[in-house]
């Protein structure tokens, strides 16, 4: 069997089909919840403790300056804000798969149906059994 050949087989496979397509919504899903912690959560929430804007809080190590020939050299900082707004949109998508695999395995362990009731030739058979064992 050719490289290509096989190569066609394993990428025709149920799994990574499916593993495509779970990583482009999980890529989408993953821009939906951006946009939800940065545009809708940390506003309201930086409102209320004073009007920080949490994406521009930094923790400035360096203040911008100018070098000797005159260019300038931005400011060295940790973006603390922005580290903010990740654990929060981890903790948004991590809650969101949570209730996922919660409501999968709430589907998967519900109990098989009770078995139907012998048929009437089982009883007869099951009669006929019991006698002969007499």
């Amino acid at each position: 069997m050719g490289m290509l050949a096989e190569f066609k087989e394993f990428a025709m496979r149920g799994n990574v089909i499916d593993l495509a397509v779970g990583v482009v919504i999980g890529a989408a899903f993953g821009k939906i919840v951006t946009a939800l912690v940065e545009k809708v959560i940390m506003p309201p929430i930086g409102l209320l403790i004073g009007g920080v804007d949490f994406s521009k809080w930094t923790w400035t190590l360096k203040e911008a300056s100018v070098d000797a020939a005159g260019n300038v050299v931005p400011a060295v900082g940790i973006g603390i804000g922005d580290f903010l707004n990740a654990i929060i949109q981890f903790v948004i998508v991590a809650f969101a798969i949570f209730m996922l695999v919660k409501a999968i395995n709430r589907i998967a362990r519900r109990e098989p149906p009770a078995p139907a009731a012998p048929t009437e030739d089982v009883l007869l058979l099951r009669e006929i059994r019991d006698s002969l064992k007499r």
